[in-house]
């Protein structure tokens, strides 16, 4: 829940700075809705009003991303760290802690789900749409490592048998890392096949490529 106050002073920075100071957030992070501005009253001294704001902190990523997932936590009964970076377009989410690999689930299904949801919910708060990457003690940064050694594997195998080969079903963001892998691969070009969530990639022989 958003935090907020009102306060009241002599002028409508004196009322801010107070609430600002109150808060712990500097002005950047806060909405300000000037209640009222005050008056000095007649000569500056009969009839003067304070001036009345209302602060109240803005929405940053880091409270939706713990917002969503720290309820989360709470239900499984596990204790993890967050560690949140933005760059343009893009929020990397890591997690660590001693029992956080229950996220992951099987291949890592578990783990794209909530990716996919807070993907969702962290867009309802941003202009423009923000690619989102949730990630537990580098388990994707692995798998990808795994995919490559395996495309490749497969590639040098198809090239050398000149048979094709059709890999096991996977999920977009594992698929295009095998598309990705073989590009430049010479003797073999890649298509994916069938329909969600079955669909595979078939890495095919190509002499011409």
């Amino acid at each position: 829940m958003l935090r907020s106050v009102v306060k009241e002073a002599k002028t409508v920075d004196d009322a801010v700075r107070m609430a600002l100071e109150e808060l712990g957030i500097d002005e950047d992070q806060a909405e300000i809705e000037v209640l009222s501005e005050g008056n000095k009253g007649l000569l500056g001294l009969i009839g003067g009003k304070n001036a009345v704001v209302k602060v109240t902190e803005k929405l940053s990523i880091d409270m939706v991303v713990k917002d969503f997932l720290e309820p989360l936590f709470d239900k499984l009964g596990i204790e993890a760290d967050m560690e949140i970076t933005m760059e343009e377009g893009l929020i990397n989410i890591r997690l660590t802690g001693d029992d956080v690999g229950i996220i992951i689930g099987r291949r890592g299904e578990t783990l794209d789900a909530l990716q996919y949801l807070l993907s969702l919910v962290i867009n309802r708060h941003t202009r423009d749409y923000t690619r989102v990457i949730l990630d537990v003690a580098d388990y994707r940064k692995k798998r990808a490592e795994t995919l490559q050694r395996l495309a490749r594997r497969v590639a040098e195998r198809v090239s050398r048998t000149r048979k094709n080969i059709t890999l096991e079903a996977m999920n977009p963001y594992e698929r295009r890392i095998i598309h990705s892998s073989l590009q430049e691969f010479p003797n073999v070009n890649t298509q994916s096949v069938g329909e969600e969530p079955n669909r595979k990639v078939v890495i095919r022989y190509a002499p011409d490529k």
